[in-house]
């Protein structure tokens, strides 16, 4: 049979220990009194003995083996009216003297994996105590909130014993938002819908907002990951939120910066761009021409600056129009090289294009394909030193029209590759070498070529140089 209860620590475990001695001594009483070893005696026997085995430390065993042989052996010997039967008590204590040795190889085990999860249940706890930016919340199979850690406490204003076994998830979310997953999901209740598009190798991640105490909403991100019993079966969700208020304020208010000064810079540098115009239809000198040509040249820079902080805005504010038609990509490649070929002899870079003879066709936005090119080239030569080449390549499968320009500059540290295009972000190689910029020129070529259908990938080593490659394909969203 079973026996192995809970262990009792320091002083408590020694005194149940004596007192197992006890009762084990005292069944032996009646066991001499009856002159043998039955069956229910020496069953009786055997549950103090696997007791005391079944205790932390090495002595348990021979303590429990030493009871079992008083009870059988010493107490017919100080009692002047039993007998003792030796040839049947040294099998019985044999039998007992396993039995505590199964017993006290089981209770450790036990006792060790008791240990692993209390030790993982309080790694688990302090994990999560010390998670406050963020609400993470464990719920049963029907939603039912057992998990709600100080994060949860501080964004949502309701304390970890009011909500556990209280509190269903869905309850924290915004009625209307509920009612829209609802109607979408078709789900049996509500819960079964905010769940309904976790699977056990992909997380839902939504845009909620979700109910404080007061009633006040709070916009949150939240990631769902479902958490599963070993034989598979569900056993409930973990809600991860983040409080999304202050970013969501933030890109408002850049937002709203960026559409002010750029709409306030516009207007007077496009002034300035005409009057220099008209200045050349004078009469100038050959100071006063360079002067204009400066002059015209950095208002085209700051144009075009401004003209990329409103695209910037335009992505913000939801994405910008396309306008498809079918599209030589050759020949926009020939003509963002031809473009640029006059800053690259200023560089002293070396320009080359590698394009098939024959129309490369799309279906794309010529303006913004052209935008693309552009941009890549551009890109390629601020970073890249004199004496270093730049290469347009154009090439073609049946699925995709892949533009690719490679450069012999800088490169890119590897830690960096995946914030390349995020806007207004600056590689350090471009602050050690004061190279020009505002960090917005490669994040509107992905907003384009995403808007296509494609990505861009990009391979560099650090000193050695970098490729980026527009991938669009040929049946893409642009048409």
């Amino acid at each position: 049979m079973s026996a192995s209860p809970a262990p009792v620590a320091g002083a408590g475990r020694g005194w149940a220990t004596a007192a197992a001695s006890a009762v084990a001594l005292a069944l032996g009483v009646p066991a001499a009194a009856t002159g043998g070893l039955g069956a229910a005696a020496t069953a009786a026997l055997l549950l103090p003995v696997l007791w005391i085995a079944a205790g932390p430390g090495r002595r348990s065993v021979p303590l429990a083996v030493a009871a079992s042989a008083a009870a059988l052996l010493l107490v017919p010997l100080l009692l002047p009216w039993a007998t003792l039967d030796a040839g049947r008590a040294v099998p019985v204590l044999l039998v007992h003297a396993v039995a505590a040795l199964v017993a006290h190889a089981l209770a450790r085990r036990v006792r060790g994996d008791l240990a692993h999860l209390h030790a993982a249940e309080r790694l688990t706890r302090s994990v999560l105590d010390a998670v406050t930016e963020q609400a993470v919340i464990g719920t049963g199979p029907d939603g039912l909130v057992d998990v709600w850690n100080p994060g949860a406490e501080r964004m949502l204003g309701r304390q970890a014993p009011d909500v556990r076994g209280a509190l269903r998830v869905d309850e924290l979310v915004h009625p209307d938002e509920l009612r829209e997953r609802w109607r979408r999901t078709a789900a049996r209740t509500p819960f079964a819908a905010l769940v309904a598009d976790v699977t056990t190798d992909r997380p839902d991640v939504s845009g909620w907002t979700w109910l404080r105490a007061d009633g006040s909403g709070v916009p949150v991100q939240v990631s769902v990951t479902v958490r599963r019993e070993d034989d598979g079966r569900v056993a409930g969700y973990l809600f991860v939120a983040t409080d999304q208020t202050q970013a969501l304020e933030s890109a408002q208010l850049q937002e709203q910066f960026t559409g002010m000064i750029s709409h306030e810079l516009r207007t007077p540098v496009s002034a300035v761009v005409g009057h220099l115009d008209l200045l050349r239809d004078d009469p100038l000198t050959p100071d006063q021409a360079r002067s204009v040509e400066v002059a015209e040249r950095n208002a085209h820079r700051l144009l075009g600056l401004v003209d990329d902080l409103l695209f910037t805005a335009r992505v913000d504010a939801g994405g910008f129009p396309l306008n498809p038609t079918d599209v030589d990509v050759a020949q926009v490649a020939r003509a963002a090289v031809e473009s640029a070929r006059p800053a690259a002899e200023r560089a002293g870079v070396r320009l080359a294009l590698d394009v098939p003879a024959d129309p490369v066709p799309l279906r794309a936005d010529p303006v913004r394909l052209a935008q693309v090119c552009d941009n890549l080239v551009s890109n390629a030569l601020k970073f890249t030193p004199a004496g270093g080449s730049v290469t347009v390549g154009v090439t073609a499968t049946v699925d995709h029209v892949r533009v690719a320009v490679a450069d012999t500059g800088l490169g890119i540290p590897a830690d960096e590759l995946d914030r390349l295009f995020g806007r207004f972000f600056r590689t350090s190689t471009a602050a050690r070498h004061a190279v020009p910029g505002i960090g917005l020129g490669l994040a509107i070529t992905r907003s384009v070529v995403v808007a296509h259908g494609g990505v861009v990938e990009v391979t560099s080593v650090e000193g050695e140089g970098a490729t980026f490659t527009a991938v669009l394909p040929r049946r893409g969203r642009a048409g």
